[in-house]
């Protein structure tokens, strides 16, 4: 009797505790994007609360945060694909070549040509992965190895730049009501990803296999086929992002892809403890940009010889991006753990 009871006031006491812990867990980074709007809102008004500071951050990291969501879509079904930003540069050195040396093709078909050529990279890395058993992380950062030789050979390591006509970089450039048109293009982007993710089978069966992949075999579901599935994605978004990256800038060097990784990782590490406390696009994106609002307001805050914050605001995110991101989930497997041990003991026959 005794033991039931305790048992009932341990199970009453953490319910009673859970809400606030889990509000600022789960909502972490809004309340640290606030943070920040507030901290160097008050020390520098005259130039962080404008609506410059605000389309200029937006802007510049839309292409980080596709390539963010790259990375995002094989990690939920548990592999690392760390060739995104070099596949972000194959696309961009390849649209490059193009309006350089073949300007009569059209422009939109060198676009789809470039996240098609992408996307079987991807393939690539999934046969590594799926057929040769090689480990996500090696087969993709060998990949971005061979991916730079390529990109250092058509550039001759050079910075190129395509020339591209007017209208195609107004795609990249011009806003739609204040707002930068790149921005709507990751909110749709997001969108989709969201839906696939969250609403359809397909979505399901990615985290079932990023969960307990051997368990996810024994249900049924084919594991190695959305393991493809998924590094094909992943690299058809990370193309996209250097067709994004064409239409703003237009200009491509060997390491405009890489040099974006660490920012995307951490925030698609830190958004894993966000809301659903998984990898989920809502919490990558809103990561992103409240660490990117940090960046900037120190940058603002500090002035022109402060170039050395961004790397190391980026890598001590990541560091704890990464702890927070592994505490979550090891915590969400144990409370699942325990419920269904629960569960059991509620469900067990009665014995006289």
């Amino acid at each position: 009797m005794s033991t039931a009871n305790t048992g009932d006031d341990v199970r009453v006491k953490s319910t009673r505790a859970e809400p606030m812990t889990v509000m600022l867990g789960r909502y972490s980074a809004l309340f640290l994007l606030v943070g920040f709007l507030v901290l160097f809102g008050f020390l520098r008004p005259e130039v962080f609360l404008t609506q410059t500071t605000f389309r200029a951050t937006l802007s510049s990291g839309v292409v980080t945060a596709i390539l963010a969501l790259a990375f995002l879509v094989p990690l939920t079904a548990g592999a690392f694909d760390l060739s995104v930003g070099t596949m972000m540069g194959l696309s961009l050195v390849i649209m490059n070549w193009f309006g350089t040396n073949h300007k009569s093709v059209p422009i939109a078909l060198v676009c789809v040509g470039a996240v098609l050529i992408c996307a079987v990279v991807g393939l690539i890395s999934g046969i590594m992965v799926v057929r040769f058993k090689v480990n996500s992380l090696i087969a993709t950062l060998g990949v971005s190895q061979v991916l730079t030789a390529i990109e250092l050979k058509i550039s001759n390591n050079r910075q190129m730049t395509g020339a591209f006509s007017e209208g195609f970089q107004n795609w990249g450039n011009r806003s739609i009501f204040g707002v930068p048109i790149v921005v709507m293009y990751l909110l749709v982007l997001a969108l989709i990803i969201w839906f696939v993710l969250e609403h359809t089978p397909a979505g399901r069966y990615l985290f079932a296999v990023g969960g307990n992949p051997e368990a996810a075999r024994l249900a049924g579901i084919n594991a190695n086929r959305l393991t493809y599935g998924s590094l094909v994605a992943s690299g058809a978004v990370a193309g996209l992002a250097g067709v994004v990256y064409s239409m703003k800038v237009g200009v491509f060097s060997v390491d405009s892809g890489p040099g974006l990784l660490f920012p995307a990782l951490a925030a698609v590490f830190f958004g894993a403890s966000q809301f659903s406390r998984r990898p989920n696009v809502w919490g990558t994106l809103v990561a992103y940009f409240a660490l990117a609002f940090g960046v900037r307001g120190l940058q603002l805050t500090f002035g022109p010889g402060t170039f050395w914050i961004e790397p190391m605001f980026q890598g001590v995110t990541l560091l704890i991006a990464v702890a927070l991101a592994s505490r979550t989930i090891g915590s969400t497997r144990k409370s699942r753990r325990q419920q269904l041990e629960v569960t059991a003991q509620q469900t067990a026959p009665v014995t006289a």
